[in-house]
Protein backbone atom coordinates (compact mmCIF):
# COMPACT_ATOMS: atom_id res chain seq x y z
CA UNK A 1 0.00 0.00 0.00
CA UNK A 2 1.30 3.43 -0.93
CA UNK A 3 1.71 5.84 1.92
CA UNK A 4 1.74 9.58 2.34
CA UNK A 5 4.86 11.71 2.65
CA UNK A 6 4.15 12.32 6.34
CA UNK A 7 3.91 8.57 7.05
CA UNK A 8 7.02 7.51 5.19
CA UNK A 9 9.11 10.46 6.32
CA UNK A 10 8.30 9.88 9.99
CA UNK A 11 9.21 6.22 9.64
CA UNK A 12 12.52 7.13 8.05
CA UNK A 13 13.40 9.56 10.82
CA UNK A 14 12.87 6.83 13.39
CA UNK A 15 15.97 5.10 12.08
CA UNK A 16 18.12 8.16 11.48
CA UNK A 17 19.94 10.11 14.18
CA UNK A 18 19.45 13.88 14.30
CA UNK A 19 23.19 14.66 14.38
CA UNK A 20 23.70 12.69 11.17
CA UNK A 21 20.83 14.51 9.45
CA UNK A 22 22.17 17.90 10.42
CA UNK A 23 25.44 17.23 8.56
CA UNK A 24 23.85 17.32 5.11
CA UNK A 25 24.54 20.51 3.18
CA UNK A 26 24.05 21.87 -0.33
CA UNK A 27 27.02 21.35 -2.67
CA UNK A 28 28.82 24.17 -4.42
CA UNK A 29 27.83 22.75 -7.81
CA UNK A 30 24.07 23.14 -7.86
CA UNK A 31 23.37 22.11 -11.47
CA UNK A 32 21.03 19.15 -11.08
CA UNK A 33 21.03 18.49 -14.83
CA UNK A 34 24.64 17.32 -14.49
CA UNK A 35 23.79 14.64 -11.93
CA UNK A 36 23.88 11.09 -13.31
CA UNK A 37 20.75 10.19 -11.34
CA UNK A 38 18.92 13.18 -12.79
CA UNK A 39 19.92 12.18 -16.31
CA UNK A 40 18.57 8.68 -15.67
CA UNK A 41 15.28 10.10 -14.39
CA UNK A 42 14.93 12.33 -17.44
CA UNK A 43 15.44 9.33 -19.73
CA UNK A 44 12.71 7.43 -17.86
CA UNK A 45 10.26 10.31 -18.10
CA UNK A 46 10.93 10.82 -21.80
CA UNK A 47 10.49 7.07 -22.45
CA UNK A 48 7.09 7.38 -20.79
CA UNK A 49 6.07 10.22 -23.09
CA UNK A 50 7.34 13.24 -21.17
CA UNK A 51 8.46 16.45 -22.84
CA UNK A 52 12.26 16.43 -22.52
CA UNK A 53 12.65 20.16 -23.10
CA UNK A 54 10.10 20.99 -20.42
CA UNK A 55 11.60 18.53 -17.93
CA UNK A 56 15.08 19.91 -18.46
CA UNK A 57 13.79 23.47 -18.15
CA UNK A 58 12.10 22.83 -14.79
CA UNK A 59 14.80 20.63 -13.30
CA UNK A 60 17.50 22.99 -14.53
CA UNK A 61 15.87 25.81 -12.55
CA UNK A 62 15.83 23.82 -9.29
CA UNK A 63 17.92 25.17 -6.44
CA UNK A 64 19.23 23.30 -3.41
CA UNK A 65 17.73 24.86 -0.27
CA UNK A 66 19.81 24.64 2.96
CA UNK A 67 16.74 25.43 5.09
CA UNK A 68 15.02 22.32 3.75
CA UNK A 69 17.90 20.14 4.92
CA UNK A 70 17.74 21.87 8.31
CA UNK A 71 13.97 21.40 8.58
CA UNK A 72 13.98 17.70 7.78
CA UNK A 73 16.52 17.18 10.54
CA UNK A 74 14.20 18.55 13.22
CA UNK A 75 10.53 17.62 12.64
CA UNK A 76 8.13 18.87 15.32
CA UNK A 77 7.01 15.34 16.19
CA UNK A 78 10.56 14.52 17.32
CA UNK A 79 11.20 17.64 19.40
CA UNK A 80 7.93 18.15 21.33
CA UNK A 81 6.03 16.49 24.14
CA UNK A 82 2.24 16.38 24.02
CA UNK A 83 2.18 19.35 26.40
CA UNK A 84 4.02 21.57 23.91
CA UNK A 85 2.74 20.00 20.69
CA UNK A 86 -0.93 20.57 21.50
CA UNK A 87 -0.35 24.30 21.89
CA UNK A 88 0.61 24.47 18.22
CA UNK A 89 -2.69 23.08 16.91
CA UNK A 90 -5.40 23.32 19.57
CA UNK A 91 -6.14 27.01 19.15
CA UNK A 92 -9.46 28.82 19.20
CA UNK A 93 -8.54 30.70 16.02
CA UNK A 94 -8.08 27.40 14.17
CA UNK A 95 -11.42 26.14 15.46
CA UNK A 96 -13.21 29.28 14.32
CA UNK A 97 -11.64 28.98 10.89
CA UNK A 98 -12.93 25.41 10.79
CA UNK A 99 -16.47 26.63 11.48
CA UNK A 100 -16.21 29.12 8.61
CA UNK A 101 -14.78 26.49 6.24
CA UNK A 102 -17.47 24.01 7.29
CA UNK A 103 -20.29 26.45 6.59
CA UNK A 104 -18.85 27.27 3.18
CA UNK A 105 -18.46 23.62 2.22
CA UNK A 106 -21.26 21.98 4.22
CA UNK A 107 -22.73 20.06 1.27
CA UNK A 108 -19.32 18.78 0.17
CA UNK A 109 -18.42 17.62 3.67
CA UNK A 110 -21.76 15.84 4.02
CA UNK A 111 -21.27 14.11 0.67
CA UNK A 112 -17.72 13.08 1.59
CA UNK A 113 -18.93 11.61 4.88
CA UNK A 114 -21.70 9.72 3.12
CA UNK A 115 -19.43 8.48 0.32
CA UNK A 116 -16.41 7.43 2.37
CA UNK A 117 -17.72 7.02 5.93
CA UNK A 118 -15.28 9.53 7.40
CA UNK A 119 -16.79 12.13 9.80
CA UNK A 120 -16.70 15.74 8.65
CA UNK A 121 -14.90 16.80 11.84
CA UNK A 122 -11.98 14.46 11.09
CA UNK A 123 -11.71 15.82 7.54
CA UNK A 124 -11.86 19.36 8.91
CA UNK A 125 -9.25 18.63 11.57
CA UNK A 126 -6.80 17.22 9.02
CA UNK A 127 -7.08 20.21 6.72
CA UNK A 128 -6.90 22.51 9.73
CA UNK A 129 -3.73 20.94 11.10
CA UNK A 130 -2.09 20.74 7.69
CA UNK A 131 -2.78 24.18 6.20
CA UNK A 132 -5.26 26.16 8.34
CA UNK A 133 -7.86 25.58 5.63
CA UNK A 134 -5.66 26.60 2.75
CA UNK A 135 -4.06 29.63 4.39
CA UNK A 136 -0.59 28.07 4.72
CA UNK A 137 0.15 25.54 1.97
CA UNK A 138 3.90 26.05 2.02
CA UNK A 139 6.28 28.55 0.45
CA UNK A 140 8.98 26.34 -1.05
CA UNK A 141 8.89 25.56 -4.75
CA UNK A 142 8.07 21.87 -4.81
CA UNK A 143 10.71 21.17 -7.45
CA UNK A 144 13.33 22.80 -5.19
CA UNK A 145 12.22 20.72 -2.22
CA UNK A 146 12.17 17.41 -4.07
CA UNK A 147 15.44 18.05 -5.91
CA UNK A 148 17.17 19.08 -2.69
CA UNK A 149 16.03 15.94 -0.89
CA UNK A 150 16.26 13.68 -3.91
CA UNK A 151 19.86 14.51 -4.77
CA UNK A 152 21.40 16.05 -1.63
CA UNK A 153 19.79 14.08 1.21
CA UNK A 154 21.19 10.53 0.96
CA UNK A 155 19.11 8.89 3.74
CA UNK A 156 15.88 9.25 1.73
CA UNK A 157 17.15 10.28 -1.70
CA UNK A 158 15.55 7.39 -3.58
CA UNK A 159 12.15 8.13 -2.07
CA UNK A 160 12.26 11.83 -2.91
CA UNK A 161 13.49 11.22 -6.45
CA UNK A 162 10.41 9.06 -6.86
CA UNK A 163 8.34 12.04 -5.70
CA UNK A 164 10.15 14.32 -8.16
CA UNK A 165 9.42 11.94 -11.02
CA UNK A 166 5.76 11.83 -9.96
CA UNK A 167 5.64 15.64 -9.92
CA UNK A 168 6.50 15.74 -13.63
CA UNK A 169 3.89 13.06 -14.32
CA UNK A 170 1.29 15.13 -12.45
CA UNK A 171 2.07 18.17 -14.57
CA UNK A 172 0.47 16.43 -17.51
CA UNK A 173 -2.33 14.60 -15.69
CA UNK A 174 -3.40 17.08 -12.99
CA UNK A 175 -2.62 20.41 -14.66
CA UNK A 176 0.08 21.18 -12.08
CA UNK A 177 2.76 23.69 -13.06
CA UNK A 178 5.87 21.87 -11.86
CA UNK A 179 7.95 25.00 -12.25
CA UNK A 180 5.78 27.22 -10.06
CA UNK A 181 3.80 25.16 -7.57
CA UNK A 182 4.77 25.68 -3.92
CA UNK A 183 4.39 23.44 -0.91
CA UNK A 184 6.07 22.17 2.25
CA UNK A 185 9.78 21.65 2.80
CA UNK A 186 9.31 18.03 1.69
CA UNK A 187 7.19 18.64 -1.37
CA UNK A 188 3.67 18.23 0.02
CA UNK A 189 1.01 20.22 -1.81
CA UNK A 190 -2.48 21.62 -1.44
CA UNK A 191 -5.10 21.87 1.27
CA UNK A 192 -4.33 18.39 2.62
CA UNK A 193 -0.59 18.40 1.89
CA UNK A 194 -0.34 15.39 -0.41
CA UNK A 195 3.05 14.43 -1.78
CA UNK A 196 3.08 13.57 -5.50
CA UNK A 197 2.71 9.79 -5.14
CA UNK A 198 -0.14 10.22 -2.66
CA UNK A 199 -1.70 12.69 -5.08
CA UNK A 200 -1.54 9.98 -7.74
CA UNK A 201 -2.86 7.26 -5.44
CA UNK A 202 -5.61 8.94 -3.41
CA UNK A 203 -6.67 12.25 -4.97
CA UNK A 204 -10.19 12.30 -6.43
CA UNK A 205 -12.06 14.63 -8.76
CA UNK A 206 -14.83 15.17 -6.24
CA UNK A 207 -16.70 17.81 -8.21
CA UNK A 208 -16.44 15.88 -11.50
CA UNK A 209 -15.06 18.79 -13.52
CA UNK A 210 -12.43 16.63 -15.20
CA UNK A 211 -9.51 18.01 -13.16
CA UNK A 212 -8.24 16.63 -9.85
CA UNK A 213 -6.99 19.79 -8.16
CA UNK A 214 -5.97 19.70 -4.50
CA UNK A 215 -4.26 23.09 -4.59
CA UNK A 216 -7.00 25.43 -5.80
CA UNK A 217 -10.15 23.33 -5.34
CA UNK A 218 -11.28 22.68 -1.75
CA UNK A 219 -14.01 20.33 -3.01
CA UNK A 220 -11.46 17.95 -4.49
CA UNK A 221 -9.31 18.36 -1.36
CA UNK A 222 -12.16 17.40 0.97
CA UNK A 223 -13.03 14.33 -1.08
CA UNK A 224 -9.40 13.30 -1.36
CA UNK A 225 -8.72 13.49 2.39
CA UNK A 226 -11.83 11.38 2.99
CA UNK A 227 -10.75 8.89 0.33
CA UNK A 228 -7.29 8.66 1.89
CA UNK A 229 -8.83 7.64 5.22
CA UNK A 230 -11.25 5.25 3.52
CA UNK A 231 -8.41 3.55 1.66
CA UNK A 232 -6.52 3.17 4.94
CA UNK A 233 -9.53 1.33 6.44
CA UNK A 234 -11.24 3.93 8.60
CA UNK A 235 -14.05 2.17 10.49
CA UNK A 236 -17.24 4.31 10.53
CA UNK A 237 -18.74 4.66 13.98
CA UNK A 238 -15.73 3.39 15.91
CA UNK A 239 -14.40 5.76 18.62
CA UNK A 240 -10.83 6.93 18.19
CA UNK A 241 -9.50 6.91 21.76
CA UNK A 242 -10.52 7.14 25.40
CA UNK A 243 -8.73 8.33 28.50
CA UNK A 244 -7.66 5.41 30.65
CA UNK A 245 -7.25 4.64 34.33
CA UNK A 246 -4.14 2.71 35.32
CA UNK A 247 -3.57 0.66 38.47
CA UNK A 248 -0.18 -0.78 39.36
CA UNK A 249 2.76 -1.24 37.00
CA UNK A 250 1.35 -3.98 34.80
CA UNK A 251 0.63 -1.44 32.08
CA UNK A 252 4.28 -0.79 31.30
CA UNK A 253 4.85 -3.66 28.81
CA UNK A 254 1.68 -2.63 26.96
CA UNK A 255 2.79 0.99 26.70
CA UNK A 256 6.00 -0.14 25.02
CA UNK A 257 4.13 -1.83 22.17
CA UNK A 258 3.55 1.42 20.30
CA UNK A 259 0.41 3.01 18.89
CA UNK A 260 -0.69 0.19 16.58
CA UNK A 261 -3.46 -1.77 18.35
CA UNK A 262 -2.02 -5.16 19.25
CA UNK A 263 -3.97 -6.39 22.29
CA UNK A 264 -7.58 -6.46 23.45
CA UNK A 265 -9.43 -4.39 26.00
CA UNK A 266 -9.74 -7.57 28.07
CA UNK A 267 -5.96 -7.94 28.05
CA UNK A 268 -5.60 -4.28 29.04
CA UNK A 269 -7.95 -4.85 31.94
CA UNK A 270 -5.87 -7.78 33.15
CA UNK A 271 -2.88 -5.41 33.21
CA UNK A 272 -4.78 -2.85 35.29
CA UNK A 273 -5.77 -0.53 32.43
CA UNK A 274 -9.40 0.42 31.86
CA UNK A 275 -11.00 2.93 29.54
CA UNK A 276 -13.18 5.64 31.07
CA UNK A 277 -16.77 4.61 30.49
CA UNK A 278 -19.37 6.93 28.99
CA UNK A 279 -22.09 5.33 31.12
CA UNK A 280 -23.37 6.69 34.43
CA UNK A 281 -22.66 9.87 36.35
CA UNK A 282 -19.03 9.12 37.06
CA UNK A 283 -17.75 10.23 33.66
CA UNK A 284 -14.80 12.58 34.12
CA UNK A 285 -13.76 12.97 30.47
CA UNK A 286 -15.47 13.52 27.13
CA UNK A 287 -12.94 11.04 25.77
CA UNK A 288 -14.62 7.82 26.81
CA UNK A 289 -15.96 4.66 25.20
CA UNK A 290 -17.71 1.39 25.98
CA UNK A 291 -16.50 -1.22 23.54
CA UNK A 292 -16.48 -5.05 23.54
CA UNK A 293 -13.66 -6.75 25.40
CA UNK A 294 -12.24 -8.22 22.19
CA UNK A 295 -11.68 -4.76 20.65
CA UNK A 296 -8.04 -4.26 19.67
CA UNK A 297 -6.39 -1.25 21.29
CA UNK A 298 -3.03 0.37 21.98
CA UNK A 299 -1.94 2.06 25.21
CA UNK A 300 -0.52 5.57 24.98
CA UNK A 301 1.32 7.42 27.72
CA UNK A 302 1.69 11.09 26.85
CA UNK A 303 3.37 13.86 28.81
CA UNK A 304 0.58 16.42 28.99
CA UNK A 305 0.05 19.76 30.67
CA UNK A 306 -0.94 18.10 33.95
CA UNK A 307 1.55 15.24 33.87
CA UNK A 308 1.32 11.78 32.31
CA UNK A 309 -1.91 11.00 30.44
CA UNK A 310 -2.95 7.44 29.65
CA UNK A 311 -5.10 6.66 26.62
CA UNK A 312 -6.51 3.55 24.99
CA UNK A 313 -6.52 4.00 21.21
CA UNK A 314 -8.43 2.01 18.58
CA UNK A 315 -7.69 1.12 14.97
CA UNK A 316 -9.12 4.49 13.90
CA UNK A 317 -6.40 6.26 15.87
CA UNK A 318 -3.91 4.16 13.96
CA UNK A 319 -5.54 5.20 10.67
CA UNK A 320 -4.89 8.85 11.55
CA UNK A 321 -1.21 7.98 12.01
CA UNK A 322 -1.14 6.72 8.41
CA UNK A 323 -1.41 10.38 7.45
CA UNK A 324 1.52 11.22 9.74
CA UNK A 325 3.42 8.55 11.67
CA UNK A 326 3.13 10.34 14.99
CA UNK A 327 0.92 9.69 18.00
CA UNK A 328 1.16 13.40 18.84
CA UNK A 329 -0.18 14.29 15.40
CA UNK A 330 -3.05 11.83 15.70
CA UNK A 331 -3.96 13.10 19.16
CA UNK A 332 -3.95 16.68 17.89
CA UNK A 333 -6.30 15.70 15.05
CA UNK A 334 -8.61 13.89 17.48
CA UNK A 335 -8.83 16.73 19.97
CA UNK A 336 -9.14 19.42 17.31
CA UNK A 337 -11.98 17.41 15.76
CA UNK A 338 -13.78 17.39 19.11
CA UNK A 339 -13.30 21.13 19.52
CA UNK A 340 -14.64 21.66 16.01
CA UNK A 341 -17.70 19.51 16.73
CA UNK A 342 -18.46 21.48 19.88
CA UNK A 343 -18.06 24.78 18.05
CA UNK A 344 -20.31 23.70 15.19
CA UNK A 345 -23.00 22.55 17.62
CA UNK A 346 -22.88 25.77 19.61
CA UNK A 347 -23.10 27.90 16.45
CA UNK A 348 -26.34 26.31 15.26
Amino acid sequence: MRRSYQAILAAALTFTSLPALAEHTCPENNDYLQRDLAKAMIRELVAEGGDEARIRQVLGSAQCQPKILESIARPAEKTHTWATYQKIFLQESRVQKAVEFSREHADTLARAEQTYGVPREIILAIIGVETRYGQHMGTYRVVDALATLGFDYPPRASFFRKQLKALFELEQKAHIDADAITGSYAGAMGYGQFIPTSYQAYAVDFDNDGITDLVNNPVDAIGSVANYFHEHRWQPGQPVAARARVEGNGYQPLAKKGYKPSFTLDRAGQAGVTAISCQGSGVTSEYCFDLPGDTRVALLDLEGLQGTEFWLATDNFYVITRYNHSRLYAMAVLQLSRDITAALESSQ
